[in-house]
């Protein structure tokens, strides 16, 4: 049906067709270059993003090990048998 319009019109409407076209081509490619320029920078800002939770995670895990570390001689409170089932405990209520 296009090859029939398009042979039997005139030769300037052919070309004017032509190169409706050929700017109609070029701007699809445009506009998926910029598309795929998008799609390319949304990846890198995800992974930018991804790679700063990593490394939160990372400082968190340490500061996590360093405060179980310093903490555990805190734990440790002095307690006293007094005989029997009693036992008196010291230090407890200073914990920091």
């Amino acid at each position: 049906m296009v090859k029939d319009f398009a042979s039997n019109q005139s030769s300037a409407l052919r070309s004017l067709a032509a190169l409706a076209a050929g700017l109609a081509t070029i701007a699809a490619v445009i506009v998926g270059a910029v598309l795929a320029v998008f799609a390319a920078a949304t990846v890198a800002v995800i992974a930018v993003m991804a790679s700063a939770l990593l490394a939160f995670a990372g400082l968190a895990m340490r500061a996590r090990r360093t405060v179980r570390a310093r903490r555990r001689g805190d734990e440790i409170i002095e307690a006293r048998h007094q005989g029997g089932h009693h036992w008196v405990a010291y230090g407890w209520n200073e914990r920091r």
